[in-house]
């Protein structure tokens, strides 16, 4: 099961599966009551989670048609926003939105209210969308423009009444939180931007907001009044992140879960009173301790001078007066941030007695759209000096040594693995690159790829294909260098980055190596991009890569 939505009376669950970890979904319904799966089958889906409409018995969809050629690497063609009513012939199902003209464009409708239908439409991964609004009792012609030209993001979180409450960048790197009147169009800003903090997303209760931030890479929370007046902070604790948070604009009760490198997870029950904390509680995390260890900040020098800092991970035992194997985990793109968030897998690598590092890189999520932006399109190279200023300065600080680093990242981390991997060998003891986007002259053209061009820039037009073939790890692998201990990973249903990209990758290093040490490739057979993937799967795909990296830097 790759998603799943409760409808609002709670009677019925719309979720979806997917066949071999491919993106695309079939979504079905079972009835809660009973457990059994109504006739309703929808296939051809993506992306979106169902949306439950008014009444809980119609829900929308992004589907397309079904696929002429290979499904699981060609584009897919112009979607449509669907409306299936529970009981129909998903082929009766009511298009209200599709854009045959922009194939390229992507639309969902959020948040569920009884009145309003409120629609998001993009154009890539992490691009600016429009935003639009009509009631649900109008036709779908009669949508209003609140927001267009996708020049910022608008992230909808609530209505209430006849207000829309977003979490937006525009003329605010770090997000404010903005309201619009849905009848007359009106905006204003209700919660300005932080000086320093970046404003990640707000939730409603019935007696106010709940505003989650990002402080110095890790989360924190503070109650708000309709008004925006900022009240108490949630006592969540410092350093972590908050990995999920559920409110209704019925009730004053917030849930949250919130973990850190040190912490499995703690779960959290909140009553508030508009921007007052009133009771919390915690509630046991079930399964064994985390490893014994301790978490630290580093701040790095970057190439252009600015600070670059990264979380130190180490056994709880390590003084750090020896020299340790040490695993960097990288990502550096699409606006996603990388928190102290636990991760059972990593968690393995520091109790054998490994130092995990993870760097805060330019284009990522941690410090607003400027942060991000710094690090797409022609400046995508300042990620992967970012990267190279946080590895010398663990080698330079003792940390570690150039024979006992490796760099693992997945998607497009793997994407920074593999420039990294060709533009500077000697620095890593092993690399490992998983489901990376490698070759940056054809990733367009596959699947949902062009999404990738708001970060990447697009390989058709002259200027971006000049610095996409600077650094594309493809186009860079020389003959006769000696490359470091490699081992690529790919999923042969992965229809978001397609194995192409590692298989050709692997080839062309396999070809060039003037070394003794192995490129390897591992191709997981019925198996995607991550999602879906069965657990006990994905702790075998990255048991054999942290062995890898664990063999070639000495952590026995």
């Amino acid at each position: 099961m790759t998603t799943a939505s409760v409808s609002p009376d709670g009677a019925l669950l719309a979720y979806g599966i997917a066949d071999g970890g491919s993106d695309w979904r079939t979504i079905r319904v079972r009835d809660v009551a009973t457990g059994q799966d109504l006739p309703d089958v929808i296939e051809w889906t993506k992306w979106n989670s169902p949306v439950w409409q008014p009444g809980s018995r119609a829900f929308t969809t992004w589907r397309y048609d079904p696929p002429t050629g290979n499904a699981l690497t060609d584009e897919q063609g112009a979607g449509r926003l669907q409306v299936h009513e529970i009981g129909e012939d998903a082929a009766s199902d009511r298009v209200v939105f599709t854009r045959p003209d922009e194939p390229r464009l992507f639309a969902r409708d959020w948040p569920h209210d009884d009145v309003w239908f409120v629609l998001h439409t993009d154009g890539g991964s992490s691009s600016g969308n429009d935003l639009a609004a009509r009631r649900h009792d109008e036709p779908a012609e009669a949508l209003r423009m609140l927001v267009q030209g996708r020049e910022h993001e608008w992230h909808s979180i609530g209505v209430r009444g006849d207000v829309l409450y977003t979490v937006t960048d525009q003329d605010a790197p770090r997000y404010r939180l903005a309201a619009f009147d849905l009848v007359t169009g009106r905006q204003w800003t209700l919660v300005p931007e932080h000086p320093e903090d970046v404003l990640l997303d707000a939730h409603l209760t019935a007696s106010g907001l709940v505003l989650e931030y990002s402080h110095d890479a890790a989360h924190r929370a503070q109650a708000a009044t309709f008004d925006g007046v900022l009240g108490d902070a949630l006592p969540l604790g410092d350093g972590v992140s908050i990995t999920a948070m559920s409110t209704s604009d019925e009730t004053n009760r917030v849930f949250a879960t919130t973990s850190s490198f040190v912490d499995r997870g703690t779960r959290h029950v909140i009553e508030v009173d508009g921007a007052s904390v009133l009771t919390h509680r915690t509630l046991p995390t079930p399964g064994p301790a985390a490893p014994a260890a301790t978490a630290t900040r580093i701040r790095v020098t970057g190439s252009d001078g600015v600070e670059v800092p990264a979380f130190v991970v180490r056994p709880a035992d390590d003084d750090g007066a020896t020299p340790r194997p040490t695993l960097i985990w990288g990502y550096g793109g699409f606006n996603i941030p990388m928190n102290p968030e636990f991760r059972p897998i990593l968690a393995t690598w520091v109790q054998a007695g490994g130092v995990l590092v993870v760097p805060n890189l330019r284009g990522g999520g941690e410090f607003g759209s400027d942060w991000h932006h710094a690090g797409t399109k022609a400046r995508k190279q300042q990620v992967f000096d970012d990267l190279y200023a946080v590895a010398e300065h663990l080698i330079e600080t003792g940390v570690t040594t150039r024979d006992r680093l490796a760099l693992h990242g997945r998607s497009n981390g793997g994407l920074l693995a593999g420039a990294a991997l060709t533009q500077r060998p000697e620095l890593w003891a092993a690399v490992l690159p998983g489901v990376g986007v490698l070759d940056m002259l054809r990733f367009h053209r596959f699947t949902i790829g062009w999404a990738w061009i708001s970060d990447y820039g697009d390989p058709d037009d002259a200027e971006a294909f000049a610095y996409l073939r600077a650094y594309s790890p493809l186009h860079n692998v020389q003959d006769g260098v000696e490359y470091p201990p490699t081992l690529i990973t790919t999923g042969d249903h992965d229809d978001r980055v397609v194995p192409g990209h590692s298989l050709k990758f692997a080839a062309a290093l396999q070809e060039a190596q003037a070394s003794d040490a192995p490129i390897l490739l591992a191709v997981d057979t019925r198996a995607g991009h991550g999602m879906g993937k069965p657990k006990d799967a994905a702790a075998a795909e990255f048991a054999d890569q942290l062995a890898f990296a664990a063999h070639f830097t000495g952590l026995r």
